[in-house]
This record gives structure tokens, sequence and C-alpha cells, in this order.
């Protein structure tokens, strides 16, 4: 009897086909055999799945050129980079591959059904899995020094210090995403849920600390904070409620697998989760294109109408 893949990721409740021997092809296989559903398992709890495949499809149809507008924009102005564009430029790259992986998935399960394009997209989910929270990881802890040791920054700026740490994380992710696709190792979720939840723990501290610096660096006397300070603020409260929204869900509800029926969890609670996190592909980009002054290959007028950049006020004196 083959055996069924048995692994804890966002396929586990709708995209988990059998695998076909290597020595056995698809002329062996009975013809009565049940045809692929996305649906497999919840043709009667469907609202989950449904809501994470919505997901995908907006992220294939805005999040990937989004993502690619966000790394164009990073080559640009390479003569004037900020801190942290290797780890957004890393960052975009690998959402972006992950949203390209998601029509070649399902090409593999309706038509080439291969062996071989299974485990590519077990890859790519694990590279989703963990190149988003460890890359945002960064970024945080880069505002954070930036932020509350300005010092220590200003010694670490070399971008040998940041490239070092993206090829640890990106050792991490395939990794990580190497061992998904193999599968066969025990307690494998288990990583998965330590991760987000020290990654959720780590990013929501550092900002809230960037915000409670930032707060309390008011002048003496002063009742308005320095316009630049006022900007970082309100930048980082709003990474922070994206960090919530994208992780909170997964990070609440994943740990108590064990409290859940094993349908409902399934089908409704697991999808939910990942759709929250699949998400972050689309919002974090958006969200870095939308405090830009110029975006390549979109007119002046579009980046306008839908950016929440405030206006250049007066410079202090």
């Amino acid at each position: 009897m083959w055996e069924r893949y048995n692994i804890y990721s966002r396929t586990n409740y709708t995209l988990d086909p059998i695998p076909f021997p290597n020595n056995i092809t698809l002329e062996h296989v009975n013809t009565t055999h049940k045809p692929f559903s996305v649906f497999d398992g919840c043709e009667h709890m469907v609202e989950g799945i449904l809501f994470d495949l919505i997901v995908q499809c907006f992220n294939i149809a805005v999040g990937v050129p989004a993502n690619f507008l966000v790394i164009a924009t990073l080559i640009q102005n390479r003569h004037e980079p900020t801190t942290s564009d290797i780890f957004l430029g890393c960052l975009a790259f690998m959402d972006a591959y992950f949203g390209l992986m998601v029509p070649i998935s399902f090409l593999n399960f309706y038509h080439w059904r291969s062996k071989e394009g299974w485990m590519a997209m077990k890859f790519s989910y694990g590279v989703k899995d963990t190149s988003g929270p460890l890359f945002l990881s960064c970024i945080c802890l880069d505002r954070f020094v930036a932020v509350l040791f300005p010092i220590a920054f200003g010694q670490l700026k070399a971008i040998k210090y940041r490239l070092s740490l993206s090829v640890f994380v990106l050792c991490l992710t395939f990794t990580y995403a190497s061992a998904k696709m193999i599968g066969g190792l025990p307690n494998f979720e288990k990583v998965f849920t330590g991760e987000i939840l020290a990654t959720f723990a780590w990013m929501v501290v550092c900002n809230l600390s960037i915000l409670w610096a930032l707060k309390r660096s008011r002048g003496a006397g002063k009742d308005e904070m320095h316009p630049m300070k006022k900007k970082a603020f309100k930048m980082v409260l709003s990474l922070l409620a994206i960090i919530v929204c994208n992780y909170l869900p997964p990070v609440a509800l994943f740990p108590f697998q064990d409290h859940y029926a094993p349908m409902a969890f399934t089908c409704y609670v697991q999808p939910a989760g990942f759709a929250f996190l699949n998400i972050s592909s689309t919002i974090q980009p958006l969200v870095y294109l939308s405090r830009l002054e110029k975006v390549p290959f979109l007119p002046q007028s579009f980046l306008k109408r839908f950016s929440c950049k405030e206006k250049k006020g007066p410079s202090p004196a």
C-alpha cells in the first residue's frame, strides 16, 4: 500500500496527494482510483480551504508583481541603500518565488502528477514557512539596534554583517525546506510551531521597544514629536499591526492542535492559520511600496492615490 505523506503544512488539508512509487507509472494505476480533489476529506467543511485558496489567488495576482516591484526599486536605489535593504530584497525574492510556485503546484496536481513536482512544492512551502518570519526578525533587529543602541549601530553599519546574517538565514531556510521536502522526520511539525512562537515574540518585543523609545524621545517641554521620529513611529506601528495580524492567528491556534477535533483542525483551523501567513507575501511589499516617493514602472499619479506617505512639512528649526 502506498504511504500517504503526513506533513504539517498548508498542504496537509488540501494538497496532499498519494505519491506514486518510482517503479510504478500512471498506466499501472487502477483507472477507478479516486481523482484528486482540493477538498479531499473536507467536502462538507470547505469554508476554511476556500478562504486559503482565495488568499493564494490574491498573492498570485497582486503579491508577485508587488514583490518584483520591490526588487526593482531596491536595485534602482542600490547606490543609496538603507541598512535593511538586503533583508527586504531577500524577503521579496522568497515571497515572489512562493507565489510563482502556486500555479505550478496546481498544474502538477491536475496534469503532471509527478513525484518531483510534489517534492518541489513541499520545498517551496518550507521556504515560505521559514524565510518570512526569519527575515522579518532580521529587519526588526536592525531597527531595534538603530533606535535603542545608535552608537553600536554606527559601528555595525557595514554591509558584511547583514550579508553574513542573510546567508545564515538562507542556510536555515534551505535546511528546513529540504527536511520538509524529504519528510519522515519525527515531530517535525514542532519545529515550525516553535519557530513561529519564537519569531512572533521577538518581533513584538522589538517593535514595542522601538515604539516606546520613539514615544519618550520628545524633547524636554515639547508636546510634539520630531517629524522624522513621528514618521518612524507611524511606520513601526503599522508594521507591528501587520505582524500581529499575520502571525497572531497561527501562534494562537496551532499550539493547541490536540484540543480540536481532527477534522475541525484539518479543514478549518489549519487552512485559516496558513492563509494569514500567506497573505503576508502581499501585504509586506505593498506597505513598502506605499511609502516610496517613486516606484519603477508605475505612474506618479497611481502612487499618490494609494500611498500612505505623508507630505513633507517645513524643516524644523
